[in-house]
């Protein structure tokens, strides 16, 4: 059978789709039409436009072989970030300093040999962007573009398919009718799911479809009327509904029938709360992606004005189905709110005249989590705080979308250099790099501070991505702005990521004379912790100038400093260097013992990045000399490591030795397959190798394209690079026994 990649990336819906299934079929009709190239689900919030067209995604994935994306623009406010936000999720770097809108545009030019599926969710608040779609299908005969929005995008060529509400039942209907309604099936399912006793009946079939068509048939409001089953009997709910619905013709005109008819829904379940409820209510619809129990204490509650214990009035919402829980384990649970309602509750929010005063709260919460990250951390503690940021990911951009728009840079300043860390580590690359610029604009010729760590952090980025010529720049106005200060310690940083930014271009003289400079400083200032890193740093680029001599005496001497800090993961990192030294020197028996110390020095600090950089050196040596059962081992626990961690750097790393281990072994299918998952994952990241190792792995490579035909060559490629990133991991960590048809499964 022919292979289908995997290039799909969709949210996994947590319920079955019930009702749709001629929408489904047409919508699916539509986007296989050549003739149609994009395709806009309209109608009101809580339509089940998203739901439907995950499913039609999902349906038809394996006729898009070029991929399909889902891009949930629900956190985006501004529509400058639509490409961005596209990018991030299609694997594009920002580099040379092009605007994203181009190299979204390029990325989608060049994958014009395979359709793609973009999949925009959520677009209504953002329409300014319809021309940014418009250009996106110009550009490519194989991009369709379906789009969930409340409003069409009134662009050339649209076709708009407005999702209606589910199919109204009647009670006059048998029972036998009625069961098969969709509304109805809804309504039962979600009341079972608050009511396990529950159960349709001929006895309360009738009620049940008078509730439903009550509600107009809409999901989101079938929904909320099924989880009052829990405390109100039917006929009960039924009252509410009546008095609740009147209001609709008093309703305002100039929005759509439907909208109106949810609102009102929604406004029925706000009235039944107490005015505790109310107030905790609209002031959550702050956070986006949910939050804990201790954020909504922290950031609703801080005039203590709710009159009620915080966890009751979260057990009362969470009760009525206002906001959903999400467990985490043995973590504390999150709590979240449909967007319809979070958008009510948003309006509610500022006709309380609440929206300011919540909203910087939830900003300095922000912050605090934020800068929780800055001091030096045990490993353990970073990996907790960086699983936190994770989870507030959405929490923070918003906050930054708020100071931004509100022009407090002072806390923008102080969110955008605590997120550093998390940017870099979770490899948030470009979405760490629009920040950090767009704060230097809006800053102009003020803080000066603070200017001199965006660019330094803007260097470390750029040159994360690859690019160069702006790293330099970054840098070289952060060293600028550090000589002017007179700051000596930012004067020594400037010049060391200076030094690291010339050595990942291959510039090792220039490399090593800013390292040179950089220690000079230290020096000075008795930084000890500096001055070690510094030499580490020295020894590595001295090292591959075939400097040997310079390079032992700066790693021997790093050693002495580490020692008399009791600094072990310092320890073990130069004893890896020592290990690199011998190698490039040829004396493989010291380089295998310096690696092997230098592991076993890892793994007693608990370093366990250094472990797997260690295991991936060892991986190497073993590899060269021709032991490829060692060699295998080393890659693969190298690879486990990594993964575990979330370093996606790092994983991509294990794949390029295992692909040359798997050149070594005679199979050139699977170097090519691992080598093209690790190019795809770099891509995604914004986070090439440097040129040097990168040449090096080319030139291993080029003897796996030589041993192939063409055409195998080539599907061996896109072999690896359709795959995901798990199922690469998988693919990776088979024997030589499980290889064959492994990439068919």
């Amino acid at each position: 059978t022919e292979k289908v990649p995997r290039r799909i990336h969709l949210p996994v819906p947590r319920t079955s789709l019930i009702g749709r299934e001629q929408e489904l079929a047409a919508v699916q009709q539509l986007l296989l039409d050549p003739a149609t190239r994009l395709v806009t689900l309209t109608g009101s919030g809580g339509s089940g436009k998203t739901r439907l067209a995950l499913e039609v995604a999902g349906a038809l994935a394996e006729r898009f072989r070029g991929g399909v994306h889902f891009i949930a623009l629900a956190s985006i406010n501004d529509p400058a970030m639509v490409p961005a936000a596209i990018a991030e999720a299609v694997g594009i770097r920002e580099t040379g300093g092009r605007p994203v809108v181009e190299l979204v545009k390029d990325h989608f030019r060049e994958c014009s040999h395979s359709p793609v599926l973009l999949l925009l969710d959520n677009l209504e608040h953002l329409l300014p962007a319809s021309s940014l779609v418009a250009g996106l299908l110009e550009t490519s005969p194989a991009l369709k573009v379906l789009v969930t929005s409340q409003a069409p995008l009134r662009v050339y060529g649209e076709y708009e398919f407005p999702v209606p509400p589910l199919p109204l039942p009647h009670q006059s209907h048998s029972f036998d009718v009625l069961t098969r309604n969709p509304a109805v099936a809804l309504f039962a399912q979600r009341a079972a799911a608050v009511k396990p006793d529950f159960v349709l009946t001929a006895d309360n079939a009738a009620g049940v479809a008078e509730i439903c068509a009550r509600v107009d048939g809409l999901p989101l409001a079938i929904e909320l009327a099924a989880a009052r089953v829990k405390m109100l009997p039917l006929g009960a709910i039924l009252a509410r509904l009546q008095s609740r619905l009147e209001l609709l013709t008093t309703g305002a005109r100039d929005v759509p029938e439907r909208q109106r008819t949810l609102r009102n829904t929604i406004d029925w379940s706000y009235g039944l709360l107490s005015e505790g409820e109310q107030k905790l209510l609209r002031r959550l619809a702050v956070f986006w992606g949910g939050c804990t129990l201790e954020a909504a204490e922290a950031v609703c509650n801080t005039r203590q004005d709710l009159g009620s214990d915080i966890f009751d009035l979260m057990s009362s919402l969470l009760d009525k189905s206002l906001i959903q829980q999400r467990a985490q384990g043995d973590q504390e649970p999150r709590f979240a709110m449909l967007e319809t309602i979070r958008e009510y509750s948003l309006e509610r929010l500022r006709d309380a005249g609440e929206e300011e005063a919540t909203k910087r709260s939830h900003a300095a919460y922000c912050l605090v989590l934020a800068e929780e990250g800055i001091p030096e951390l045990s490993e353990a503690e970073r990996a907790a705080w960086l699983a936190r940021c994770d989870l507030e990911h959405g929490n923070f951009r918003a906050a930054l979308d708020w100071l931004f728009q509100t022009g407090n840079l002072d806390w923008a300043f102080r969110v955008c250099l605590a997120l550093f860390r998390f940017w870099d580590m979770r490899e948030h690359l470009t979405e760490g790099r629009a920040r950090l610029e767009n704060l230097l604009k809006l800053a102009g010729a003020g803080f000066g501070d603070e200017r001199a760590k965006v660019c330094l952090f803007l260097g470390a980025i750029t040159t994360a991505q690859g690019d160069f010529a702006a790293a330099a720049h970054f840098l070289e106005q952060s060293l600028w702005f550090y000589k002017d200060a007179g700051d000596q310690s930012g004067i020594a940083v400037s010049l060391n990521a200076l030094a690291v930014t010339a050595r990942d271009r291959g510039d090792y003289l220039t490399a090593q004379n800013y390292f040179e400079e950089s220690l000079a400083c230290w020096r000075i200032l008795s930084d000890r912790v500096a001055t070690a890193r510094c030499l580490h740093n020295l020894a590595n680029v001295a090292k591959v100038r075939g400097d040997y001599a310079r390079a032992r005496r700066a790693v021997l001497e790093a050693v002495e400093i580490f020692e008399e800090l009791h600094d072990r993961s310092g320890i073990a990192w130069s004893l890896n260097q020592q290990g690199d030294i011998a190698r490039e020197e040829g004396d493989v028996a010291a380089s295998r013992a310096f690696y092997e110390c230098a592991l076993l020095a890892f793994r007693e600090a608990g370093d366990r990045w250094g472990a797997a950089r260690s295991l991936a050196d060892l991986g190497s040596m073993a590899c060269e000399q021709g032991d490829h059962s060692a060699a295998q081992a080393a890659y693969r626990e190298s690879l486990e490591i990594f993964a575990a961690v979330g370093h996606r750097r790092g994983i991509a790393r294990a794949w390029e030795g295992l692909a040359c281990l798997a050149l070594a072994r005679g199979d050139a299918v699977r170097a090519l397959s691992l080598a093209a998952a690790a190019a795809h994952l770099r891509q995604r990241i914004g986070a090439p190798l440097p040129p040097a190792e990168q040449s090096r792995l080319d030139q291993h490579l080029q003897l796996a394209w030589e041993s192939l035909s063409h055409g195998e060559g080539k599907d061996a490629w896109a072999e690896g690079w359709e795959m995901s990133m798990e199922a690469a991991v998988q693919y990776s960590m088979q024997t030589e026994s499980a290889m064959s048809g492994s990439l068919d499964q």
